[in-house]
């Protein structure tokens, strides 16, 4: 499962809050930030790492996280997405999902935040898509 499909994320350092964070870890990852935030999630989601891979990722020194998630529009052009020429690659590459896809596409640790997230940010989407955004 080393080769899971995930969205950006990543840690908040001290000074920044959740939503500074998750643009800088935006632009670290994928190099580019061009995006308008329209909604953060109401609730902090956590999971663990799976034992086996525990010692694995991160050289052993975190067991998981919690998350706060964001849902952005991108106001860039897709030529802008460059994951793979960022400083320390972390995706080989990318692509557009619908969110009702997330759940499915996720590493078996994190399929509930993704089903959560999905449901969370549904109603937004569906405005969206009404809307012909």
């Amino acid at each position: 499962e080393y080769d899971a499909w995930q969205m950006p994320q990543g840690g908040i350092h001290k000074d920044e809050s959740p939503e500074q964070a998750a643009l800088r870890e935006l632009k670290e990852e994928i190099g580019t930030s061009h995006v308008k935030v329209l909604a953060k999630s109401r609730n902090w989601y956590s999971y663990d790492i799976p034992s086996h891979l525990a010692n694995k990722v991160w050289r052993g020194k975190y067991r998981g996280q919690t998350q706060k998630w964001f849902a952005m529009e991108f106001l860039g052009e897709d030529s802008a997405i460059k994951p793979s020429d960022v400083d320390k690659p972390e995706f080989s590459e990318w692509r557009w999902v619908e969110l009702e896809l997330l759940p499915s596409l996720a590493i078996s640790f994190k399929k509930a935040i993704y089903q959560s997230i999905a449901e969370e940010f549904a109603a937004l989407a569906n405005t969206l898509r009404a809307n012909n955004f």
